[in-house]
């Protein structure tokens, strides 16, 4: 589990780290079911019970759709500890490279994120080789 229960402020926050994986998901113009497993597994290890899990995607998804900027996920999250945040970018990058490849809107949104979240250029490199060499 990435976080302690006490860590969590509160649903909502969990529902936008959601939305931000979904976005990811998103951004290629085709969410999948393997990406849509990842983002179970990431609630799971997150703490969501398995009987919310897909309630808090429905959710995300609205959020998702509603929102034209990704501050709006982000702006809690940059305040958990790096290696919290490590975990997500891990996830993030395992729903980009779900399908084998990153696209050019994809690795933007990650150099954004990098950015966003206080992720070093050299952590965001050594995470993704790390998913991409896992893939093999």
């Amino acid at each position: 589990m990435f976080f302690k229960k006490e860590e969590i402020k509160d649903n909502n926050f969990i529902i936008k780290v959601c939305a931000l994986l979904i976005h990811a998901a998103k951004i290629d113009e085709n969410y999948t079911d393997k990406e849509e497993d990842i983002i179970k597994k990431t609630l799971d290890e997150l703490g969501v019970e398995n009987k919310d899990i897909s309630k808090t995607i429905e959710k995300a998804k609205i959020i998702e759709e509603s929102s034209n900027q990704i501050l709006d996920f982000t702006r809690e999250a940059k305040a958990l500890p790096e290696k919290d945040k490590v975990k997500i970018v891990e996830a993030l990058w395992s729903i980009i490279y779900s399908n084998n490849e990153a696209d050019m809107y994809e690795t933007s949104l990650m150099r954004r994120l990098a950015g966003l979240l206080y992720i070093d250029n050299k952590t965001m490199g050594d995470i993704k080789e790390k998913i991409k060499q896992n893939l093999k």
